[in-house]
């Protein structure tokens, strides 16, 4: 998986790289169990600091994503992806809330706003 920062960009670099992983892991392209590079190797690669992999890491294992081991480094969760919980429909509606809101403002309709979410699902998903 090809990491594409925008290190002009108003969204934190931490924030673009658990983003990217989430999406790598939701397309297919990243595997459970799969070995990410160490915050090391991968902030060297990608020219960052490695304290903001580390803290992108830290996210993404608080999260259920990846496990850190010791031997076998940084991989990709083998057993099973988080699942949908209460406390993450909160967190998705206060995420939604202001697109919508601002695609209201926009004069999109509800069926473009629907149809443009199915489009993205179906980009990630690869369908």
């Amino acid at each position: 998986m090809i990491v594409k920062l925008d290190l002009q960009a108003d969204i934190p670099i931490y924030t673009q790289l658990v983003n990217q992983i989430i999406e790598g892991i939701a397309s297919g392209q990243l595997q459970p169990g799969e070995a990410l590079p160490s915050v090391r190797s991968l902030a060297s690669d990608i020219g960052i600091n490695l304290h903001t992999v580390n803290k992108a890491y830290t996210h993404l294992k608080q999260e259920g994503f990846i496990q850190i081991h010791r031997q076998k480094g940084v991989v990709i969760e083998p057993d099973a992806m988080p699942v949908v919980t209460e406390s993450y429909l909160v967190k998705l509606h206060e995420q939604l809330k202001p697109i919508v809101a601002e695609a209201i403002c926009r004069g999109m309709q509800k069926e473009e706003l629907l149809q443009t979410i199915g489009t993205l699902y179906q980009s990630i998903k690869g369908l």
